[in-house]
């Protein structure tokens, strides 16, 4: 489990197709501290550490992960938004998060509001029910909450942020530009509700 509080801004440092596409990852984590096998949120996907070193960490990247992410997301020095597993007696300074990408977004638009920006992201159908305003998202990792949402022709939807110059310095979220992609997951309890609704609806 995760927050979507960002620690570490990573990037992609090499990348070796295999049976799974491994990912060697700079972070500035101590690394002394990770153990193999642990858990990091890596723009979003929750992935395995499989090995690392003074300065990085490696994950093999599933086909499942690839399909779920955006197209050319996992690229040489991608920035990557990390965050490292949450601990009991961790700070829950955002949302609960479980690290699994429901669907990739679209940034409509990035527009000055004051000090800080308000996006548009344009949701897939399949998650535009579990999306309502003061509802919780994570947006490539980052816990934000939903202040709109539009219902759009097709079923999918276009919800607004608000995002401060915080969250813009010390994610990859302020480095982005309309017409990018984003990795979404959708609020843990939403996703429950919507199966227990279809499962009601049998």
């Amino acid at each position: 489990m995760f927050t979507g509080i960002i620690t570490d801004i990573g990037r992609i440092r090499a990348l070796d197709p295999r049976g799974d596409l491994r990912a060697t990852i700079e972070t500035r984590y101590p690394t002394a501290t990770i153990a193999l096998g642990a858990s990091i949120a890596c723009s979003g996907p929750c992935l395995t550490v499989v090995d690392k070193g003074a300065d990085w960490f490696a994950v093999d990247v599933s086909a499942e992960t690839l399909a779920r992410t955006p197209p050319g997301f996992w690229v040489m020095d991608k920035r990557l938004n990390l965050e490292r597993a949450l601990k009991v007696g961790d700070e829950l300074g955002g949302h609960i998060v479980s690290g699994h990408v429901d669907g990739v977004g679209t940034v409509i638009a990035i527009d000055p509001e004051g000090d800080s920006h308000r996006w548009t992201i344009e949701a897939p159908a399949a998650l535009a029910p579990f999306l309502a305003p003061k509802g919780s998202v994570a947006v490539d990792g980052v816990s934000l909450t939903v202040n709109t949402v539009e219902d759009r022709p097709g079923g999918t939807a276009r919800f607004g942020l608000n995002i401060i110059p915080h969250t813009e310095a010390h994610t990859t979220l302020g480095a982005m530009v309309a017409g990018d992609t984003v990795n979404l997951e959708i609020d843990t309890l939403a996703r429950y509700l919507g199966r227990m609704r279809d499962h009601d609806s049998l």
